[in-house]
């Protein structure tokens, strides 16, 4: 039995859950979130809380038992708390601006970047080089910050470019001196 696909999630007070037609749909304070379940997974609700169950041993479904349990519940987690990614931004002159839904990047290039959210995720400046991505959807948030993050990958040597805040960055040594 998978570990991950067994344990029930709590469902807190402010949230909805509906599984129809191989549809599960969650709803709560911050928005609903969809989720098309593979028809060899049953999903239900018992006693406050959501069952993933499969139907047989076999190995396909026993991937399938955790990976739509943790959707699932990733979903909860989203439509009560949301979910958010940061991004440093880091180089001489480089400076970040938020212009409604649209980052306005100033990052080396002679010109600069402008990025437009996509429906569902709010940008925010948490200080003058620090990004954070917002919304409900886990999957899109980090599909966001990994875009944002293309733009300028930190380059290794004098650390310049866009990085995840918890991200360690492997600095490498310049060209030593003539000897």
């Amino acid at each position: 039995m998978s570990r991950i696909g067994r344990a029930p999630i709590e469902i807190p007070a402010n949230v909805t859950f509906e599984c129809k037609d191989n549809v599960v749909t969650v709803k709560g304070p911050m928005g609903t979130l969809s989720q098309p379940v593979d028809s060899k997974i049953t999903v239900k609700s018992e006693d406050g809380k959501i069952l993933v169950e499969r139907h047989s041993e076999a190995k396909d479904q026993r991937a399938l038992h955790g990976l739509y349990r943790a959707l699932i519940a990733n979903m909860v987690k989203g439509v009560t708390t949301g979910f958010e990614k940061h991004l440093l931004v880091n180089g001489v002159g480089y400076r970040c601006a938020v212009q409604g839904n649209k980052l306005v990047m100033n990052i080396g290039f002679s010109h600069p970047v402008e990025y437009e959210a996509p429906e569902g995720i709010k940008l925010e400046m948490a200080g003058p080089l620090e990004i954070v991505v917002k919304g409900i959807d886990k999957q899109k948030v980090g599909q966001t910050a990994a875009t944002i993050r293309d733009f300028k990958k930190v380059e290794p040597y004098h650390g310049y470019g866009i990085q995840y805040k918890d991200e360690v960055v492997i600095r490498k040594v310049g060209k030593a001196a003539g000897k």
